[in-house]
């Protein structure tokens, strides 16, 4: 223990930094707020766990050096961005589906077009396809483990970044999922939708274009 906090000086930092990242709103984020004020409080935590999911991956890749791989092969990371980018393009579309919709959906068709499994993938989904997602795990761990550094510090730093993770996306799906945030949606549900159309076509137009 007491050579673990020898590296706090590094540690912090490293947390601070996925401290941003996690608040910072992304595809991950949005798709939990639309989720929950959408399909309420269940659904919200439902793609939560599998967001939550797709960081674990990306935290224990970064640890492992499996980012050093998709660095080395370039192939890999660009096969990787264009299925990111197509999936972010398919939610885009399926946003904007739900902007011609009706504004109230039978609960049975809801519940039955979201399972939960089905959640689970999109969260995972979402985040597990964004290359971005390790390059900023990959930061964390280099900037809070330095060289001769044990496992133990990637173990402790993953541990305290995913315990932050876990709490802020169920914060999300909670604090979305509330009465007065469906009042807001039922008023706003149109411009809502639109503007998660237009979120999803633009990050998914620049993860295809983008140069990484």
């Amino acid at each position: 223990m007491r050579e673990i906090l020898t590296y706090l000086p590094q540690i912090l930092p490293a947390y601070v930094a996925y401290l941003i990242a996690v608040i910072s709103p992304g595809p991950a984020i949005m798709a939990i707020v639309s989720t929950s004020m959408t399909h309420g409080r269940r659904a919200g935590m439902t793609i939560s766990l599998g967001i939550f999911a797709g960081s674990f991956t990306w935290a224990c890749a970064a640890a492992l050096g499996l980012a050093t791989i998709l660095q080395t092969y370039a192939m890999a990371l660009q096969i990787l961005k264009i299925f990111g980018g197509i999936y972010l393009l398919y939610l885009a579309y399926k946003a904007f589906r739900a902007v011609h919709g009706n504004d109230d959906l039978p609960q049975a068709v809801v519940q039955k077009s979201l399972t939960p499994r089905a959640l689970l993938l999109r969260g995972y989904g979402i985040h597990v396809t964004n290359p971005k997602a390790i390059f900023a795990w990959l930061a964390i761990i280099a900037l809070g483990m330095p060289q001769g550094a044990p496992a133990s510090v990637a173990g402790l730093i993953i541990g305290m970044c995913m315990t932050t993770g876990f709490a802020i996306f169920m914060g999300y799906a909670v604090i979305f999922s509330t009465s007065r945030a469906l009042k807001i949606y039922r008023n706003l549900r149109r411009w809502i939708e639109g503007a998660m159309a237009a979120f999803y076509c633009v990050a998914g137009l620049k993860l295809l274009t983008s140069r990484i």
